[in-house]
């Protein structure tokens, strides 16, 4: 199903992260990455979230920069599908292109 005939259901939760492996077909591991402030001492700190995301297209590959919305549990990890992806990772520019 692609992802303009999916249907918009209310206000889910959308995140931007980075597809770390592609190894599985139709799942996705997403690591979305934010900054949170220290409780005490205010320091910037780097956290990460790590999503299971569902790719029925199979468009997304390791290092693409993907948007994932919140969805219905598919799997038992499964809670997050595929919805675009923003940006192409470099080695598939490169192979597009053929340099």
């Amino acid at each position: 199903m692609s992802s303009a005939a999916l249907p918009i259901r209310g206000n889910r939760r959308t995140e931007i992260g980075v597809v770390t492996s592609d190894k599985t077909s139709k799942t996705r591991r997403v690591e979305i990455d934010r900054l949170v402030a220290h409780p005490k001492y205010g320091k910037l700190m780097r956290r990460r979230t790590i999503a299971i995301a569902h790719d029925e297209d199979q468009v997304s590959h390791e290092g693409d920069l993907v948007e994932v919305v919140e969805t219905r549990p598919i799997s038992k990890t499964k809670r997050w599908r595929v919805i675009r992806v923003v940006r192409p990772s470099k080695a598939a520019v490169t192979e597009t292109t053929g340099s």
